[in-house]
């Protein structure tokens, strides 16, 4: 028995539900592994024995747990505290108030506007509709709390001490202004006659101003912009980044630099000459069939980059930049010092010479000395890329978008890139994130993502989770967060184990959306949380009663109470979600409808049943949605029309209540091919692919803006008011 109870006190479940109503038992060597990533041995009896006799004596008997959560109608559990103990907070802003002497008492919150942006005019205006603010919560206390992250110290009445983060936060996410639609797409994937071999943020300003002002629509989501790990090749993956808290500079439109214009002689000429390098990438893609090839647009990139990074910065610009670097400070110095090391020593800074493993030893600062000037070039391509994120936003707005921008933050970051790097107290060594057993995959998933630690996070008061979700909202209108069933729960992989041999660690999801909610709040930014898949019923539960919007796939939406399940009544569907015909991860809605996919898959070896009868069990999926699409009115152009279906499929999505009705823009022209295969590596050019037509003819993004077929779909869509 001590053993799990060991590990439950730590957050290791000791079991798992692969399906309704099997359990399985994780092996006791896949629980001693994770309790060591968490600085627990538990090894031998002995070793059990002692590592829960110093529980009892330590975190057991605190009087104050390392981070509390606070939110409107729900105190915190501070049970342990004696009757009479006296708290205190201490505010970011340097106030000290009393929360008065009842540990049981419930806080009040002072009131925080949504956050201000200056507008074109000079003046200031919200951002967006205005944000919910917590409601006032009556109680005995002496203080009133702002939002925010304080610290809580408390007294009681034998003299003892103790303090701890506290974490003041709105009740709900703030929620999209109206009904909106939106496109969906890979940002890599949108090029226009401007782009360097791949889709950029002078694009994404660009698609988002045309859509906005012409189509109407509400908003953008994008893939992850996360700064890659650099290689030979670079993983093309946005889902596998080396830091989630900065984007990659791949992704700058060279010719929006302001010091681009202040380029002469030598310099003038080199520039010229990438253009035409660059030029002859574009049309590789566009017009030769050849794949996206990011390292090739980095090249090219970064040498017009060293050649901008040489131009004097003008006195206003050089004030801007010193203030991005004073707000960014020690993460984005330390970030720029990892970019600054791997191309000296690699990208694998495990492998490093001793030392500089360490982001806080002495050599490590001995060489931050000698690469002075290689630092300041990273920090300098940081600061472009936020200023044409910022231009991006600032164009959806402009063009009438209630949301805008919605960015996409992937679950966790490369083992050897710069987060881990610079924050290895956080994340837990020999660990890999990845998902069980289940009916859809029996061996499991290994994502290759180390996950955090969340005593470690619980320790810093979230600090790492609070400063990657402040760089995520600094200029969107939105953030989807993939697998946000990760804020509860992450299914460990040890190292060198199959990921059949995991556990779930379990992470205080009250303080990890706390902490969510008080940043969208003060970014006045929705949430989307990617729940698709196995997801215990509290989770979803909790998340709308967050605010978290879910996301809803049309064909995942059947009525399961039915048997067979049927495609689920659009009346049946949630309100608060994005709903969506397909993703970046599934079949294209034309490939999907002739069956292209099954066929695609079939030629890589990845079905586990003849062609014929994965055809013949997707025409009857198929033929489901079609018999519903004609019951409904749907689709009054009659069946055998794929362009029909498309946009019938889409119709359907307006009739259900969902808050907003995304559409993945290569359906909107007809595309066959999935932008990510899953199963696949080598075998299918994940995350290199431009959208094309339905005959497979690469499309720039002035020839999508002037698509019939798009047309066509968005103006059923118009029916969608902001």
């Amino acid at each position: 028995m001590g053993r799990p109870r060991l590990a439950g006190l730590h957050g290791v479940c000791t079991s798992y539900e692969p399906a309704p109503g099997r359990i399985e038992h994780v092996g006791d060597d896949t629980v001693v592994a994770v309790l060591a990533a968490l600085g627990v041995d538990a090894s031998t009896p002995h070793a059990v024995r002692a590592a829960l006799e110093a529980y009892d004596h330590g975190a057991g008997r605190a009087l104050l747990p390392p981070t509390v959560a606070v939110r409107p109608g729900r105190p915190p559990d501070l049970a342990r505290l004696p009757e009479g103990t006296a708290l205190r907070v201490e505010t970011e802003t340097g106030e000290v108030l009393d929360w008065g002497p009842d540990p049981g008492g419930r806080a009040e919150y002072a009131y925080e506007p949504p956050a201000q942006d200056p507008d074109r005019d000079g003046a200031r205006s919200p951002r967006r509709a205005p944000v919910r603010t917590p409601d006032r919560v009556p109680g005995d206390t002496v203080g009133r709390l702002p939002l925010g992250i304080h610290t809580l110290r408390a007294h009681t009445p034998d003299g003892r001490s103790a303090r701890a983060h506290l974490i003041v936060a709105p009740d709900r996410m703030p929620t999209p202004p109206g009904r909106a639609h939106g496109f969906m797409v890979q940002l890599y994937s949108l090029l226009s006659g401007r782009s360097w071999g791949m889709g950029d943020l002078g694009d994404l300003a660009d698609l988002a101003a045309w859509s906005g002002r012409t189509l109407g629509t509400g908003f953008v989501q994008i893939n992850p912009l996360h700064a890659a790990v650099p290689g030979a090749p670079t993983d093309p993956s946005p889902y596998r980044p080396s830091s989630r808290r900065f984007p990659d500079p791949v992704h700058l439109r060279i010719e929006d630099i302001p010091e681009f214009g202040c380029l002469e002689g030598d310099a003038r000429r080199r520039v010229d000459a990438l253009l035409v390098r660059a030029r002859a990438l574009r049309d590789a893609v566009l017009r030769e069939g050849a794949l996206i090839d990011r390292d090739a647009v980095w090249e090219l990139k970064k040498e017009a980059l060293e050649l901008l990074w040489k131009v004097p910065l003008s006195p206003g610009r050089r004030a801007a930049y010193c203030d991005f670097l004073a707000e960014q400070g020690t993460s984005l110095e330390d970030h720029a010092t990892w970019c600054a090391l791997a191309e000296r020593y690699g990208s694998d800074w495990r492998g490093w010479p001793a030392g500089l493993d360490d982001p806080r030893s002495a050599r490590t600062a001995r060489m931050r000395g000698s690469l002075l000037d290689r630092i300041d070039f990273h920090s300098r391509l940081a600061w472009f890329t936020d200023q044409q994120l910022a231009a991006a936003q600032r164009a959806a707005e402009e063009a009438g978008m209630g949301i805008g921008l919605v960015h996409d933050l992937a679950v966790g970051v490369h083992p050897s890139g710069s987060d881990t790097w610079a924050q290895q107290d956080a994340f837990a060594a020999g660990m890999s994130v990845g998902a069980p057993p289940d009916a859809f995959n029996s061996r499991g998933q290994d994502w290759g993502l180390p996950p955090w630690r969340p005593d470690a996070l619980a320790a810093q008061g979230y600090a790492p989770y609070r400063g990657l979700l402040r760089g995520m909202l600094r200029h969107a209108g939105a953030l989807r967060i993939d697998h946000v069933m990760g804020l509860f729960r992450l299914w460990w992989v040890p190292e060198g184990r199959p990921p059949t041999e995991g556990a779930y660690v379990r992470y205080d999801a009250e303080a990890m959306l706390s902490v969510l909610a008080l940043e969208a709040h003060r970014a006045g930014a929705a949430v989307i949380g990617e729940d698709l898949g196995t997801v215990e019923p509290v989770v979803r539960t909790e998340l709308a009663g967050r605010g978290v919007l879910g996301t809803s796939v049309l064909w995942f939406e059947r009525d399961y109470t039915k048997e067979p399940a049927r495609p689920l009544p659009p009346e049946g569907w949630r309100a608060d979600c994005l709903a969506t015909v397909t993703t970046h991860d599934l079949p294209s809605t034309a490939a999907r409808l002739t069956g292209g996919h099954a066929a695609l898959r079939h030629g890589l070896g990845l079905l586990d049943r003849p062609l014929h009868e994965e055809q013949a069990a997707e025409a009857v999926e198929v033929g489901e949605w079609l018999e519903t699409l004609h019951r409904l009115g749907l689709l009054p152009e009659g069946r055998g029309n794929e362009e029909a279906a498309v946009k019938a499929l889409h119709r359907y999505l307006l009739r259900t209540p969902a808050r907003m009705v995304g559409v993945w823009l290569p359906d909107a022209v007809g595309d066959r091919r999935p932008q990510n295969l899953p199963g696949t590596w080598d075998e299918y050019p994940n995350w290199r692919l431009p959208i094309t037509d339905s005959a497979g003819r690469p499309l720039s993004l002035e020839e999508i803006a002037a698509s019939p077929r798009l047309h066509a779909l968005m103006s059923e869509l118009r029916t969608v008011r902001r």
